[in-house]
């Protein structure tokens, strides 16, 4: 009898070693996470993810990719709509407020203030502040890009007309764009544009700032448009006049059978207005030499920012495991990551005053003017029904600049058109 005991035992301590390798390990805490972009953006958020969960080997990133920012902002209201958004999204700082006002959002102010990771003050401040409304602070700034002008050095140099410099300003740009206007067989039509620049309320804002002028009568507590100014409708013609008198950027017609980026991609532009967005494009070109500059300075310098950030939902389940990730995103080991894209501005000064930013082996050789104009970025207001009057508002600055209404005809439409849309 005990013999039979002692062999029970014996096979009991046998079996147990491998019972306990039977035991499923703990499950993986995941994290949904969706961005938009181009391929090499898409790349960048794949190496970043897995540089994560490297480091953070109990986590998931489920990495959800939504190439047209269009279907992406589609994508987040549908998902939102139906109960199921994805725990961290990006998200620009002009679109946070009706998101905010609606609750979809978790507040990420009081996350930041208690990491020990990265802390507010290593961050540039306009772009940490574009993120707050209402008293919070809702998302954290991926970068801190802007408005500026790309160009063709091998057409200035064809043309004879020096680079631009960092205090040119009005008067210079169209004298440089009439230069670089070109009928090259002489039929009559324009083959090589100036400039070229998306004639909306977005690319009009910093020219309107630089002439004294403003966009709204209140940044923070907005009601109504305050484009009807003096100073505001000074610098609209001009902008109108770039296409409807100087001709020197494409006329509806040319450029709806080929956009601006198409046409300095294939070197038939000679300047071209875009933020730091585009860099990861104008890196293919092989046919000639490019470099930016920043916008040609009207009565005071100003730029508009462009910068967008790390959201939460407020729906999310692993809040602590969404902030942990935007926490490693957002850390300098995150963020050089995503800077050697091309793709962004890093918002973390470390990061943007390194070589991760500023590699002098990557174009554009002139990237340091993205850190210069930081003092003088400005923001659209971050207002619940920004999008809709920014949208408004562009459809009537489009008519003027393409000769289908003038100035002071889609000043008054749009100051009509939105009326409604501010809460007085």
């Amino acid at each position: 009898m005990r013999r039979s005991v002692l062999l029970v035992l014996l096979v009991i301590s046998l079996l147990l070693p491998l019972a306990a390798g039977c035991v499923a390990p703990p499950p993986l805490t995941t994290v949904s996470f969706m961005v938009s972009g181009g391929q090499e953006e898409y790349e960048a958020y794949q190496t970043l993810v897995k540089a994560f969960q490297t480091d953070n080997p109990d986590y998931r990133i489920d990495l959800r990719y939504v190439p047209d920012d269009k279907d992406y902002r589609r994508r987040l209201a549908a998902d939102f709509s139906a109960g199921a958004p994805s725990d961290v999204f990006l998200l620009n700082y002009r679109r946070i407020a009706p998101f905010a006002a609606e609750g979809a959002m978790a507040p990420i102010g009081p996350m930041l203030a208690q990491s020990t990771v990265i802390k507010e003050a290593d961050f540039y401040q306009p772009a940490i502040d574009a993120f707050r409304y209402n008293g919070e602070l809702w998302c954290l700034a991926q970068n801190v890009s802007s408005l500026v002008m790309y160009y063709n050095k091998a057409l200035f140099d064809a043309a004879g007309v020096a680079y631009p410099s960092a205090d040119w300003t009005w008067d210079d740009f169209v004298a440089a764009a009439q230069a670089l206007t070109v009928d090259q067989d002489g039929d009559g039509v324009t083959d090589q544009f100036g400039a070229s620049i998306d004639p909306n309320f977005y690319r009009l804002a910093p020219f309107i700032w630089q002439n004294g002028g403003e966009l709204v009568d209140d940044d923070a507590n907005p009601t109504r448009l305050a484009i009807d100014s003096p100073e505001a409708q000074e610098a609209f013609q001009w902008f109108v006049d770039l296409q409807v008198k100087e001709q020197v950027v494409p006329d509806a017609a040319a450029e709806a059978a080929r956009d601006g980026e198409s046409r300095f991609l294939d070197g038939t532009v000679g300047m071209y207005f875009n933020s730091r967005r585009s860099t990861p494009t104008m890196r293919t070109i092989e046919s000639f030499d490019w470099d930016v500059a920043p916008l040609p300075s009207g009565a005071q310098p100003a730029s508009v920012l462009h910068v967008d950030g790390y959201c939460l939902a407020e729906q999310s389940k692993n809040k602590e495991a969404a902030w942990k990730f935007i926490e490693y995103a957002n850390s300098p080991t995150g963020q050089e990551i995503i800077a050697r894209t091309g793709r962004t501005v890093p918002s973390l000064r470390a990061v943007a005053e390194s070589p991760a930013f500023l590699d002098p082996e990557a174009k554009p050789a002139s990237s340091q003017v993205w850190l210069d104009v930081v003092p003088s970025l400005r923001a659209v207001p971050v207002y619940v029904n920004w999008p809709p009057i920014e949208d408004a508002v562009s459809k009537e600055i489009e008519r003027a600049f393409y000769g289908q209404a003038t100035v002071e005809e889609a000043t008054s439409a749009a100051l009509s058109i939105t009326e409604p849309m501010f809460n007085k």
